[in-house]
């Protein structure tokens, strides 16, 4: 279990939410966990059962594998106002945002002590899967083109096209950039196809991107936990790190079965099973999207160029060509400037200077 290592003392993990239980909890889908079965037969229940275990077990109703189904979609960026994602406790549904989590996450005696000794423990580093742990362009790539053979079609060789493939909607791109003409079931078939080409590719993968297994190896030095978050499902994430041989390096891994609906959900996700206040992480990102994401729930942003240019990274706190050039101590000066709540209303006090002394002139006639 990936978070034995930093045992929770915050009052928030005492509420017992579902979502914020051991990684064993999300192995299983959150909408399964929420569904509402019917009252019915008992042949109608055990036909619902068979259907939660098969897609538990990450197969559909046909047999074959799922596949992740937000891999090429524009996801929303979410926490625009500081709100966040709605878990179920068994007194009714709690509502966590971004400053609920922040004031239940907070310091107890003991850890303030800790952290005063060793303030690096404190921070939470949060890494994006796509172009940060792993170089995805060139998968994603690979499976438009192969698609593209299946289908009698063909990709054009221009770089805004190529740009649209990786960043936009796969709606879109088969509709406005490629001028694929065909039906909506057609259109869903080539997306599920896109997508299985995608997680068949993915099973290639085994190098990291270049400079993070050293960076990894000096966070864990220094004790720093980490989480990858992904729209990935969870099995093909932990395969993913375990042939990449990072996966001792993560406590907490938020994937596809979290049920998240935004990428800063899926921070603030990462944030809460890290035992960490969102304003104490730092998040990995390569896209401008994934920046505000971290900004908007008051986190650190560290920006990796490469899929993006520098120009359009200029909103991240830090801006890197690679790992090799981050140390530990790039994350303290991150939080240099910090008061000791963050975004808190801070008084302004300026001191009265004494009154001047009014000069007389005494006139004798």
């Amino acid at each position: 279990m990936e978070c034995t290592a930093f045992t929770s003392s915050s009052s928030l993990l005492r509420l017992s939410p579902p979502a914020f239980q051991s990684l064993r909890r999300s192995d299983f889908p959150t909408e399964l966990r929420l569904s509402r079965l019917e009252r019915g037969s008992s042949t109608r229940f055990h036909q619902r059962r068979c259907v939660v275990i098969r897609n538990t077990c990450g197969q559909e109703e046909n047999g074959f594998p799922s596949t992740p189904n937000k891999i090429f979609m524009e996801e929303a960026i979410g926490a625009e106002y500081g709100e966040g994602f709605e878990t179920f406790r068994p007194d009714g549904p709690l509502k966590v945002d971004v400053d609920f989590l922040n004031d239940r996450l907070q310091e107890g005696f003991l850890q303030r002590i800790r952290y005063a000794m060793k303030p690096d423990e404190a921070y939470g580093l949060i890494f994006s899967w796509d172009n940060v742990m792993a170089d995805t362009r060139v998968l994603k790539l690979k499976a438009w083109r192969q698609l593209a053979f299946e289908e009698g079609k063909e990709i054009p060789e221009d770089d805004d096209i190529h740009r649209l493939l990786l960043h936009a909607g796969a709606d879109h791109t088969l509709d406005k950039v490629l001028l694929w003409d065909q039906a909506e079931s057609e259109l869903d078939r080539l997306k599920s196809r896109l997508s299985q080409l995608y997680y068949d590719i993915l099973l290639e993968l085994s190098e990291p991107i270049d400079g993070l297994k050293e960076w990894l190896d000096a966070v864990s030095t220094a004790r720093i936990p980490c989480a990858v978050v992904s729209s990935l499902g969870r099995r093909i994430m932990v395969e993913a790190l375990e042939r990449m041989g990072l996966k001792k390096y993560f406590q907490a891994i938020v994937s596809e079965e979290d049920g998240m609906e935004s990428i800063a959900h899926r921070f603030l996700s990462a944030a809460v099973k890290l035992d960490r206040k969102p304003s104490k992480c730092v998040v990995f990102e390569d896209d401008p999207r994934g920046v505000t994401a971290a900004h908007n729930c008051t986190m650190m942003a560290v920006a990796l160029i490469g899929a993006h240019p520098a120009y359009d990274l200029g909103q991240a706190d830090l801006t890197v060509a690679s790992f090799h050039e981050l140390s530990v101590i790039n994350l303290r000066r991150l939080f240099a400037y910090k008061g000791f709540n963050f975004m808190d209303l801070q008084k302004q006090f300026v001191e009265k200077s004494p009154q001047r002394r009014k000069l007389t002139i005494d006139t004798i006639f």
